[in-house]
């Protein structure tokens, strides 16, 4: 699977850029109809991480989170997409039921 990373407005290390990376391969690992990945790390006006996950059939999955510190950024913006990918899949998979914890 292709991963980029982009930075705007700012400069990144190689082990952040290596952790975005790992991360997009993660999330490609968890359905086999992620084409490809980007991370997108912008630095105006605040802190901002976006990853997109381009699947089949010309959908494409967004998640974006803020915060101070990058690393930080792009754990909250995991977290946000890893739950609409396993969204996803379970209508792939035609499950009916949200993911998640069942009502009370």
């Amino acid at each position: 699977m292709n991963a980029t990373v982009t930075c705007r407005h700012c400069e990144i290390g190689e082990e952040l850029r290596d952790r975005a990376v790992a991360i997009i391969q993660r999330l490609g690992h968890l359905s086999p109809h992620v084409l490809e990945g980007a991370v997108i790390f912008d630095s105006q006006p605040v802190n901002t991480v976006e990853l997109k996950l381009h699947v089949r059939q010309g959908h494409i999955l967004v998640s974006e989170a803020s915060d101070g510190d990058f690393r930080t950024a792009l754990d909250r913006a995991e977290e946000k997409i890893k739950k609409q990918v396993e969204r996803a899949v379970a209508v792939v998979r035609g499950d009916r039921r949200p993911a998640g914890p069942s009502p009370s």
